[in-house]
């Protein structure tokens, strides 16, 4: 049998919890919700989810540090993380990015879009760590190698630690070095053909692999105009 898929709603209005999880109960999955941040952390851990729904604002400990700790444990750092957010809050959406979130919603939300996102989210996770079919190692420079069966990157031998959303933006752009990929391109292979992200929220993800990349980001280079491309002059 299979294993139920799970997932765990960190949200302290109550209505907006309840409707989230009945919209992924009809999906089949299975729901644990909380509105504390600290009590969120205790059932990640105890428990890892495939999945965590995740308000910015809570009555202990804000989303965002929530995020920063998630991403922080080797045992939940891979747990696709779907920032939930007020409207115009662009800093906190971008300090999400930055340190690990894969995807936001704004409040308030379309349900359809809402799961969407979620199930979009979970099915990355569950590509990157089952699918046996595209087995492809990239190498970059002798330096960096991206094993996309494993879902592993390391640079000098040394494990680089990106999210879900970070390693299919460098993969999608690093197998076919030199070929230009449009930001709605990026957006569509890595969240699908149906989701709307703006163009900053694509800029930011890029900047945070270039940051990990460290010397090597270089190679994630920009077409002013027209979006990203991985350099194929320093492949070996």
């Amino acid at each position: 049998m299979a294993t139920a898929r799970t997932a765990l709603v960190v949200e302290d209005e109550p209505e907006i919890a309840d409707l989230i999880k009945f919209h992924l109960q009809r999906e089949g999955i299975e729901v644990t919700t909380t509105r504390s941040g600290r009590r969120a952390l205790e059932l990640a851990r105890q428990d890892v989810p495939h999945l965590v729904v995740l308000d910015l604002m809570l009555p202990d400990l804000d989303g965002l540090e929530v995020c920063r700790r998630l991403k922080e444990y080797d045992e939940t750092k891979s747990i696709p993380v779907v920032m939930l957010t007020a409207r115009g809050s662009e800093a906190d959406i971008v300090t999400g990015i930055e340190i690990g979130a894969d995807d936001y919603v704004t409040k308030p939300f379309s349900p359809r879009v809402l799961m969407a996102r979620l199930l979009n989210a979970m099915r990355k996770r569950s590509v990157v760590t089952t699918d046996q079919s595209d087995q492809v190692l990239i190498r970059l420079a002798g330096k960096l190698v991206m094993d996309r069966e494993r879902h592993v990157v390391t640079c000098s031998d040394s494990p680089i630690n990106l999210t879900i959303t970070e390693f299919e933006m460098l993969f999608m752009l690093a197998k076919r070095p030199g070929f230009v990929r449009t930001r709605d391109q990026i957006i569509s292979a890595v969240h699908g053909p149906l989701t709307v992200l703006s163009q900053r929220t694509i800029d930011v993800h890029i900047t945070a692999v270039r940051r990990k990349l460290g010397e090597l980001g270089v190679s994630v280079e920009t077409v002013r105009g027209v979006g990203y491309r991985f350099a194929d002059s320093v492949l070996v």
